[in-house]
Parts: structure tokens; sequence; C-alpha cells
């Protein structure tokens, strides 16, 4: 009689499961050394100090929506290094490099998991280049920022960042919290879309707190990752649904919020997404009346960040990067570069008036 085959249950909608070089391995070729882990070694603390009050300075997040180009980002982050040094006695600048975008539905998904534009998912090889943009722009002394959105990412590029994100559609996830109580950096945590603040506050309770949980380790096997908490929370405003969420009475509820949680009251304004209604026209809106805030007493607002780009707009996603308008956005629109430097050394001039 022919052998019967047993029917199988596993992986029936899984087209393929392609193995990536484990986290050691990359790390090794490509590793932070130098100036660039200088750069790390002094941005952390430098971080946890205005968030602590010891630095009176204010955080500045700046960089695109989404890097796609290196050659722009390299551009970009040449030009906000050197601003950076002149104003860095009143802002602590760090440039925005977000590798992973999280979608409402569907979209292109990130230069890590879809490096060539065109829906290849070549993985292996966005990893890579992450890694590579990053040490080259910590070589230059300028700090980074990133959102983390798949929870094995942080063992491929974690070491060369100074601030993370947990973005407004994770920070209700377990799993985004588990993580972030064993990041090694700052982390900031945004309100849900809806523009409620209670999911944030509630993530930065959980992610001070530890954890142990499924994981990889170094060099890529599952193991139980068990953390000891991050107690550097931050709140990140970004408006919701609703509307945006910048105002005074906003900012007070968030203190109250905070406080009736046993949290530092400490607060990064997003100027960007729905506090801009996603028209990057009126940043500097926001930017100004937040600056505002900050200028007449409100020390629990730490920071700020823009989504800004060499040139304003945004553009569609084209396998064909003949297409493309150099240093465009290619996912939300951003301000261009004159304005954001014109926002800068303003605040900078406004904070030495306070």
């Amino acid at each position: 009689m022919p052998a019967v085959t047993a029917p199988t249950t596993s992986n029936l909608r899984i087209r393929s499961l392609e193995p990536l070089v484990p986290p050691s391995r990359l790390c090794a070729l490509l590793p932070l050394d130098g100036a660039a882990l200088e750069t790390v070694l002094a941005g952390r603390p430098a971080v946890e100090a205005v968030l602590g009050g010891s630095d009176p300075r204010l955080i500045v997040v700046v960089g695109p929506c989404s890097i796609h180009d290196l050659d722009g980002a390299r551009d970009y982050a040449a030009r906000l290094h050197e601003l950076a040094d002149s104003l860095a006695d009143r802002l602590l600048v760090i440039m925005r490099v977000y590798f992973e975008k999280p979608r409402t539905t569907v979209g292109w998904k990130g230069l890590i998991n879809d490096p060539h534009l065109d829906d290849s998912f070549d993985v292996g090889t966005g990893l890579r280049l992450g890694r590579s943009l990053l040490i080259e722009i910590a070589r230059m002394g300028l700090p980074t920022a990133t959102e983390f959105l798949e929870p094995i990412t942080p063992q491929y590029i974690a070491d060369t960042i100074v601030l993370g994100a947990i973005g407004a559609r994770t920070t209700e996830s377990p799993t985004h919290r588990q993580m972030a109580s064993g990041l090694s950096m700052p982390v900031g945590f945004k309100n849900s879309t809806d523009g409620s603040l209670q999911a944030a506050i509630d993530a930065m309770l959980a992610a001070k707190t530890p954890h142990s949980f499924l994981g990889i380790d170094n060099d890529g096997g599952t193991c139980v990752v068990s953390t000891t908490g991050n107690p550097w929370g931050v709140l990140m405003l970004r408006g919701g649904r609703s509307g945006s969420n910048y105002s005074p009475e906003v900012m007070e509820n968030a203190r109250t919020l905070m406080e009736k949680a046993g949290l530092p009251p400490r607060i990064v304004v997003d100027c960007s997404h729905a506090n801009s209604g996603k028209d990057p026209t009126r940043q500097s809106i926001v930017w100004r009346d937040v600056l505002e805030q900050r200028r007449a007493g409100d020390r629990s607002i730490v920071g700020m960040m823009l989504e800004s780009n060499i040139h304003p707009g945004s553009q569609a996603v084209q396998a064909d990067r003949s297409k493309l308008a150099y240093g465009v956005s290619v996912t939300d629109a951003c301000i261009g570069w004159e304005e954001t430097e014109q926002l800068l050394r303003e605040a900078h001039a406004r904070l030495a008036a306070s």
C-alpha cells in the first residue's frame, strides 16, 4: 500500500522563510568604532541630563519622515551637524533617522524592509545599509533617534542610537513595551492615534518595569530576554484623530496624569502628524507655540520634533530612482532645509531671551 502522508497544519500561508545574518555578524562587519562610539557614549547621558532636569537645553529631534536615499541622508546630516554645533549651548540637536514605517493599512515599509523601493523586501541589505548610515552619521558627531517597530531590529542597530521611540500604533503593544524596558537609551512613547495620552503613560510605566519575554540573542538564537526596566521614558505628543494636543491645557493634563502615575513630567512635542494636520506648512505654528510655552516656564516640555528634508513636500515612492526628486520625502510631506535652519536659529535666539 502507498505510504499515507499526514496532512500538515503549520505554515499554510507562509510563502518563504529566508535566513538573515545574525546581529553579532553584522555588528562585527560594521563595528561602532572610534568617533561613532564617542558620539553614542556622550549622546545618551546628554539626553538623560535634559530629561532629568540637570541640563537646561531643549532637545530637538529633526530630520526626514523616513530615509530612502543614503546620499540625501548624508547631505542632510552634514548640514544638520554644522548647524547643531553652532546651537549646542541651548539646543541638543538629534537627527531623526527613521527606517521602519508602520502603515495604517499598506504602503512602503521603510528602508530596512524594502531598501530598493520595489517590494523585493531585501531585508538583509536594508539592515546593512541602515547600520552603515547610522555609523556614518555618528562618526560626524551627530547623535541619532529612530523608531523601533520590529522587535528584532534593535539587536542590529540599537547600539548606534541615542534616543528611541515607540510609535502611536504600537504604544499599546505589550511586545513593544517589553522591548523598550530593555533598550539601552531613553525612549519616547507617542500618544495613540486617537489622541489618548493614557496609553503612552501606561507604556512608560510598563517599560520602567523589569520583564522577561521571548526574543533573540546576538547570535540570532531564540532566547528568554530578561530586562532591568528603562527609567528614561518620555511622553511624545503627536495629536490624534480629534486634532492637535499641544495646547497649555493638554500640557497641564499630561503633567497631572504623569504625576498621578508616579512618573516625572517630561514631554516632547511632535510638530508634525496630527498636531499640524499633516500640513508641513503648519509645523512652524506648532513649533513657535510650544516654544513660547517653554519660554513662559513650562519645564515639562523637554523637546520638540520636526519632520524636515532638504527640499519641502513629498513624492510618491518609485522603484526607478531616476524619477525621484532629490531630497524630497517619499512618505509624509516635510519642511525644507531653509525653513528648518530658520526655526532652529529662531529657537536658539528666543531661548536666550527667556
